[in-house]
């Protein structure tokens, strides 16, 4: 069967653009073939920072006829539905149409539609160019003389040529021929900008992998990753240091090189001085550099690795120099940045009623730079204040949340004035990435509690669904703090995530407060932390996908949940239980049975009306011991039922729960609840009632599946 080869060669394709650009052309090229009736064995796309590559195997040459039964009126129905229905079949007569018989209905037309099948080449040369002029980039443009008409391409850089290869692998292949403003299909790529500039001419994707090697162009993004990782750890071991590892960073630079060849740098150890973090940034953001430490004492070195995208007749000697240059540049500014932010602030008197306002002490460099915050006005919000009203609002907060999580108020109190301190730092001001750290960097410099200095930090995670929660009692304090207010003032001025749109960041926010309680295993009624029910609804929400991608059943989530629910660790614990008990075959056969009941009910209170059979039972009633028996039962595990949880024993009252199976089996199998006399139905269907409100006590059972 025949493979499709196709590449589409451009200027510099932004780095992050590259891996979910690839992905697109993947799903868009082997979407048109689906569509169109194809089939194909696999497919696999490649980026480099000039080209996007596509190498689909096993394509169907041609896709299959088909024919299509599209069913008409009657044959005696009047003249203008019958010719209604001939125009929409494409049918020039009902000479063309089948008479089909019915033994109800009678006579009637069928228009059997056939359409051919076509050829794969023809296929893909109709998709490619709605494909390529489509194509979903976040940002493109448009270039040359063209760009002035109407309707020209517009792409990430300009499109210099396009490769578009078919055929099977024992014959010759073919160009598939189309064209996208002016710019022809061919089989010819390029290489390396530098190394290899010439054209290139490829038949299918084996040779086009092999002659762009040959090329100084290595294909595959993630072997590029493996040579950058592996050529830098071997070149810091070499120096008796070690790489940094930074994943995001090594993604960026494999998507910069289609020859990655790696070097090492160096800056005077002075710059040492600055901290590790911001040493590390400054290299990273300004020159896309990894960074090295000595491995025995984790501490940075002053050498850094770089990736060139060219093999330098000198040996990289140049390159190094350059890039030397540059990092020492960035890191003396940096150095100055970190200097300045622990002198003190010119004017100070002028900030004495912020320090007053906030328990502030002016000889600490922190300090100031809170009382600055303060001063300035900075606003938060035009509807929820400024910055320094809001630290207030957060120190309140986390110094009430303190005995609740286990830290101690006065902590909690310090760490939340101080935790926006860093705002206003020099380094902070350059490379905001930092915001936290330096606040702990800072906090530790004037001797602040360890637990304060580290709340300082941690008081903004987790970041996201991946980042670690902070688990020390004051940052918990603080965390929550700063989350919770964030959540109850953008809901009280009715500035809610809408659709997609969450410019305030409020479901990472409500997200983060969930697993911060979650995973420390912390009880927090947020009611009464001023969460109102609408806001508590959204929580409800983030809590259900939380659960869900952890792997709990949406069912039992929705049967446990009620609108009231605010200790959101209690819903967790019960969702478990439930689970828990329906594992069990007592559990499982208790669920039917009580489904059983429930439907019972609910298709009698349609008739009767809800509520209807609400009260007590009257044993007096009962003749069958089944029933009676079920009402003994229920008494008892009922009572169980409550002293489970009263002690918050989920797990004890879904075990006590799953104890009424025999007698529900029981009364199934010899009662009738529908009984002839309406006194003795209403009495089974209000014992049946106590079952469903027993159950209730737990969890709604009508809504878990099965």
């Amino acid at each position: 069967m025949p493979d499709l080869l196709l590449e589409l060669f451009c200027e510099e394709i932004p780095a992050r653009m590259q891996r979910k650009a690839a992905g697109d052309l993947k799903k868009a090229v082997t979407g048109a073939l689906v569509d169109a009736g194809l089939t194909y064995e696999g497919a696999r796309e490649y980026w480099t920072p000039r080209r996007l590559t596509l190498d689909i195997r096993g394509v169907t040459a041609r896709s299959a006829d088909i024919t299509e039964e599209r069913k008409g009126p009657r044959t005696d129905a009047p003249e203008k539905a019958i010719q209604g229905f001939l125009r929409a079949a494409g049918l020039s007569s009902v000479d063309e149409a089948e008479v089909r018989s019915d033994p109800k209905k009678g006579d009637f037309y069928v228009a059997v539609i056939r359409k051919e099948g076509r050829d794969a080449e023809e296929i893909i040369a109709e998709a490619m160019p709605g494909i390529i002029r489509n194509f979903p980039w976040p940002k493109s443009m448009r270039w040359g003389k063209s760009s002035r008409e109407p309707g020209s391409l517009k792409w990430v850089r300009p499109l210099q040529s396009i490769l578009c290869t078919f055929g099977p692998e024992t014959e010759e292949t073919r160009v598939i021929g189309f064209e996208v403003d002016g710019i022809r299909a061919g089989n010819v790529t390029y290489g390396h900008r530098f190394h290899a500039p010439e054209p290139i001419t490829v038949r299918r994707f084996d040779d086009y992998a092999a002659s762009l090697e040959k090329a100084h162009v290595v294909l595959d993004a993630e072997r590029r990753k493996d040579i950058i990782a592996t050529d830098a750890r071997n070149l810091a071991f070499a120096h008796g240091i070690e790489l940094v590892e930074d994943e995001g960073l090594l993604e960026e630079v494999a998507g910069l090189v289609e020859w990655p060849v790696v070097l090492m740098g160096e800056f005077e150890k002075a710059f040492l001085e600055i901290p590790d973090e911001v040493v590390r940034l400054t290299i990273k953001t300004n020159q896309k550099c990894f960074v090295t430490r000595d491995p025995e004492t984790q501490q940075l070195t002053n050498r850094f690795i770089l990736v060139a995208n060219i093999a330098a007749s000198d040996g990289g000697e140049a390159i190094v120099a350059g890039n030397g240059k540059v990092v020492r540049a960035r890191l003396s500014d940096a150095l100055h940045f970190w200097k300045t932010d622990q002198a003190d602030l010119p004017d100070l008197d002028g900030l004495k009623a912020s320090a007053e306002k906030f328990g502030l002490d002016l000889k600490k460099p922190l300090d100031q730079r809170m009382a600055k915050l303060d001063r300035l006005n900075v606003t938060f919000h035009a509807k929820l204040g400024t910055q320094g009203e809001r630290v207030a609002r957060i120190a309140r907060l986390a110094e009430a949340l303190a005995p609740k999580v286990g830290a101690e108020p006065a902590k909690a109190r310090r760490a939340a004035v101080l935790a926006k301190a860093d705002l206003t730092t020099e380094v902070v001001g350059e490379f905001p990435e930092v915001q936290g750290a330096m606040g702990r960097i800072y906090a530790e410099l004037q001797g602040e509690d360890p637990d304060v200095a580290q709340a300082v930090e941690d008081h903004y995670k987790p970041l996201g669904p991946t980042d670690d929660v902070p688990t020390d009692p004051v940052a918990i304090a603080v965390a929550l703090a700063d989350k919770l207010d964030t959540l109850t003032g953008f809901w009280a001025i009715d500035e809610k995530p809408t659709g997609s749109k969450d410019p305030y960041a409020l479901r990472r926010a409500a997200l983060g407060v969930i697993r911060i309680l979650l995973e420390n295993g912390l009880r927090l009624q947020l009611a009464s932390e001023g969460v109102s029910e609408d806001l508590l609804s959204f929580f409800h929400d983030r809590l259900k996908v939380y659960l869900r991608d952890s792997g709990a059943r949406h069912d039992l989530i929705d049967a446990i949940l009620s609108p009231e629910d605010d200790d959101l660790l209690i819903v967790v614990r019960k969702v478990e239980a439930l689970g828990a008990m329906l594992d069990t075959d007592a559990g499982a056969n208790l669920f039917a049975g009580t489904k059983r009941a429930l439907n019972i009910l609910a298709a009698e209170e349609k008739k009767d009306g809800e509520g209807a059979f609400e009260g007590e039972a009257d044993k007096a009633l009962m003749s069958e011991p089944a029933e009676r028996e079920l009402a003994n039962v229920l008494e008892s595990v009922s009572g169980h039922v409550d002293d489970h949880i009263a002690k918050e024993d989920y797990a004890g009252a879904f075990a006590a729960l799953a104890e009424l199976r025999p007698a529900v089996d029981a009364f199934f199998e010899a009662v009738m609840v529908n009984a002839d006399d309406p006194a003795v139905r209403t009495n089974r269907l209000r014992l049946l009632s106590s079952l469903r409100a027993t159950t209730r006590k737990l969890a709604d059972f009508s809504k878990i599946a099965g």
